[in-house]
């Protein structure tokens, strides 16, 4: 089992701060240097190509651009990159949403992975039109899932469900590979869908002893179904440990302790259990400053404190994310899904500093090997 790296395609802005953008926000958030337009994106999207990355996650919500129409417009600037599409179920039908995986998949020569986000907020779900509390959007989505492979296996298909009922559901042709399902989901609604219905169940960055933990309980209700398993997290890489840190130290200071409380009291107003956990990790503490809010070695919660989802990163020298990387990929974690702020000078940093640690170390597949240590230096 080896190391499968992602990086992040940053669709709702960037900068060299911490963009506050999430989900359930009810207000702007904070402004964004780099706007997401498509030459920024593509300057991302070849960046993570260039380094290495099997694909880009690109998310989905009403703060940031459609993830299905920015990726395609990306497919004829990229030549091997794969996209992570992040979707909803509960905004279109199974049956549509396994059509428009299937043309992806040929106009892409199979580039497509398939996010399926079920979503945790109900001021951002009700957005899209969806009424539905926190367990049915779970029972959905398992139902949406079933449908959706059904139909991938190219034969028609009749379902009556509670959520969707289909008649001779079916395609011109099926998707040519079948693109993986990646899912995320804490709560007890969640992890049974995960294990009957995901190619890769996705967990934020907590803690290894948490993430084990997870595991275990996906493991166990998968049986003898298989399973992979992957991590969403930042990082923050540099030459030296104290470089990495200082780094850090950068973003804490950016933050303002009115736009702390007021991220953290729409954060704590989240449904969903993930989001929970990735809250108390810091508890919304600013005055605990940079090391203070390092959660496990290397592990640091800082950029949870305005940011939704995914709040936590791997700091430290190359050898040291790398030495976090292999504790977590000895836990059964394969897939990394990775970002940093800006994400075009992080992806470089990752890439040039601790991809080459990766691959000494026998933990990247040989055709993930990038020709030279050293394509561009980082900037920043």
């Amino acid at each position: 089992m080896s190391v499968v790296p992602h990086w992040f395609l940053p669709t709702s802005g960037d900068g060299r701060t911490v963009v506050e953008r999430f989900h359930a926000s009810r207000s702007p958030g904070g402004p964004a240097s780099r706007g997401p337009d498509i030459d920024y994106l593509e300057q991302v999207a070849v960046a993570a190509e260039r380094n290495g990355f099997e694909g880009v996650l690109t998310p989905t919500g009403t703060w940031c651009e459609d993830a299905w129409l920015t990726t395609a417009a990306l497919l004829s600037r990229t030549s091997r990159l794969k996209f992570l599409v992040a979707f909803r179920p509960g905004v279109l039908s199974p049956t549509l949403a396994a059509q428009m995986a299937a043309t992806y998949q040929r106009i892409s020569r199979g580039r497509l992975l398939l996010n399926v986000v079920t979503g945790g907020d109900s001021l951002e779900q009700r957005r899209f039109g969806d009424w539905l509390d926190h367990d049915q959007r779970y029972a959905r989505t398992d139902e949406f899932l079933h449908v959706v492979r059904e139909v991938w296996a190219g034969r028609p298909v009749d379902f009556a469900g509670e959520h969707y009922q289909v008649a001779g559901a079916t395609l011109s042709a099926p998707p040519d590979p079948v693109p993986p399902i990646y899912f995320g989901g804490s709560s007890d609604a969640a992890l049974p869908v995960a294990a009957r219905r995901a190619d890769v169940y996705l967990t934020w960055g907590e803690p290894p002893a948490l993430v084990a933990e997870k595991i275990g309980r996906v493991r166990a209700l998968a049986g003898d179904r298989p399973i992979r398993f992957g991590i969403r997290v930042h990082t923050i890489s540099r030459d030296t440990s104290a470089e990495a840190w200082r780094e850090a130290g950068k973003l804490l200071e950016a933050l303002d302790p009115v736009q702390v409380e007021r991220a953290q009291e729409q954060l704590r107003a989240s449904q969903s259990v993930g989001q929970q956990r990735m809250v108390a990790l810091h508890g919304g503490d600013l005055s605990k400053g940079v090391r203070g809010l390092e959660v496990h070695p290397g592990l640091w919660a800082g950029i949870g404190l305005v940011r939704g989802g995914a709040g936590t990163a791997l700091v430290g020298s190359h050898a040291e994310v790398a030495d976090l990387i292999e504790e977590y990929h000895a836990l059964g974690v394969e897939e990394f899904v990775l970002s940093g702020y800006p994400h075009l000078e992080e992806a470089y940093w990752f890439g040039e500093g601790v991809r080459p640690e990766l691959a000494r170390r026998g933990l990247l597949r040989a055709e993930r090997a990038v020709p030279g240590d050293a394509v561009l230096t980082p900037t920043g």
